[in-house]
């Protein structure tokens, strides 16, 4: 595989998020108004409850977990389906298919420029005024390492989650409805909205072992493990959960691209 094409297409990205720095600053507003309603929500629960720690958190613990999950959200959310969509209803999605490259690849390429900037953007300058303001709360040591390798994970399982679904553009032309949903269940269940420590047990453990997870909580328990891992600590058995999903979803979405893509109709050809 030659990879200068490909790192073209990251740079292209880091340079078109960059040219539009308006839509960055509106993100982060909106990220802003996002976070205060969530403080004051949490704030009212917390209150209510005759414990300081719920389900094994205290009120600075969640704050801390969902705000990072907000800017993780940022870091790694792509909008493949969104595109794909369109670019299908343009019949643009032809001239992508004739480019001398492998198509997904060309797609996870075209956006991780984009998940490189608002990394740097979003969640690196929340770490650290989070990490500040708590006054160290986030342990560093071995789980930092670990947390980069989750990330790098959570992108993958991410992308192909995104790639499946856009997959069915090809069969429906406008999948509004389905990414819809796609969202919702994916923000639920993977801890991005409500730490997975406040669901049922029975649900909880179904989920543990569902490609959601692997998303936004794995990551975020890695790296708010008050005591940091350990080589022999749990923290290999999520790695390899998110390992393992990642293979399963690799296949599954390129099994399901590679058969989809012959019976591809555009603007009735």
């Amino acid at each position: 595989m030659n990879m200068r094409k490909y790192l073209a297409l990251t740079r292209a990205g880091i340079i078109q998020e960059l040219q539009y720095r308006l839509g960055t600053f509106v993100t982060i507003l909106g990220n802003l108004i996002y976070l205060t309603l969530i403080y004051y929500l949490w704030r009212s629960i917390y209150a209510s409850s005759p414990s300081p720690v719920v389900n094994g958190m205290t009120f600075t613990d969640t704050i801390i977990y969902l705000v990072l999950a907000t800017a993780l959200f940022n870091f790694l959310e792509m909008y493949i389906v969104w595109n794909m969509s369109r670019s299908i209803q343009s019949g643009a999605i032809i001239l992508d298919l004739l480019k001398p490259m492998n198509y997904r690849r060309y797609m996870f390429f075209n956006y991780f420029g984009n998940n490189v900037m608002t990394f740097f953007l979003t969640f690196l300058p929340t770490f650290i005024v989070v990490y500040f303001i708590t006054h160290g709360a986030i342990h560093i040591g071995i789980n930092m390492v670990m947390f980069v390798i989750s990330v790098a994970l959570a992108l993958l399982v991410n992308f192909y989650i995104e790639m499946f679904v856009a997959t069915i553009c090809l069969y429906t032309e406008s999948t509004w409805g389905i990414n819809i949903v796609k969202e919702s269940v994916v923000l639920l269940l993977s801890g991005a909205t409500i730490p997975l420590v406040f669901f049922p047990e029975k649900l909880r453990t179904v989920i543990e072992f569902m490609p959601f997870r692997c998303i936004y909580d794995t990551p975020l328990n890695i790296l708010l493990e008050k005591q940091g891992y350990t080589f022999d600590s749990g923290m290999w058995t999520m790695l390899a959960i998110q390992a393992v999903w990642c293979v399963i979803l690799s296949l599954t979405s390129r099994a399901f691209w590679n058969f989809s893509v012959r019976r591809i109709t555009v603007n009735g050809g």
